[in-house]
């Protein structure tokens, strides 16, 4: 049986990857590795995936993924600046080619003066890095699913620009 959460997208991610001999890790809050999970579903993906780092606590996000307890102090975990940090540290920690990183809000309260489904995608590569602001809607379950889609669309967009 297939994995149910691989679709075409991270099929193509990981073959982009494969053939441009190019690594990604994660820094994944919000989805607590459902991407990395995703990517290693695609058969072969052992050649481009390095790592995911499960940063759920801001201590996680500080020891995993290197990001400054003084961001975290001003911004917040559920910020465009936090997800930067997390994809730039996960680049760093796993020694990749590109870094993605997720944080935001799956529900089912806000949280930190952001409603459900406010999710920011960082992602980081060789010259640039970038954001996203996603708006996602549905259960905990559902945001997650949608915010790991997101993730491996934009960085398939993220890699062409590069």
């Amino acid at each position: 049986m297939d994995d149910p959460l691989v679709n075409d997208d991270a099929r193509a991610l990981v073959a982009d990857l494969t053939v441009r001999r190019e690594t990604v890790a994660t820094a994944e809050s919000l989805t607590a590795g459902l991407l990395a999970a995703t990517l290693a579903g695609v058969p072969g993906a052992s050649v481009v995936l390095r790592g995911g780092l499960v940063t759920y606590t801001v201590d996680a996000k500080v020891e995993l993924a290197g990001v400054a307890p003084e961001l975290l102090d001003d911004v917040g975990p559920v910020a465009e600046p936090t997800a930067r940090a997390l994809a730039v540290g996960a680049m760093h920690r796993c020694g990749t080619t590109w870094g993605v990183g997720l944080t935001g809000v799956a529900g089912p309260e806000p949280h930190g003066g952001h409603p459900v489904g406010t999710v920011f995608l960082g992602l980081a590569g060789p010259v640039a890095t970038d954001v996203v602001e996603l708006t996602l809607h549905g259960s905990r379950w559902d945001i997650r699913l949608a915010a790991v889609q997101a993730a491996i669309s934009e960085l398939r967009l993220f890699i062409a620009r590069s």
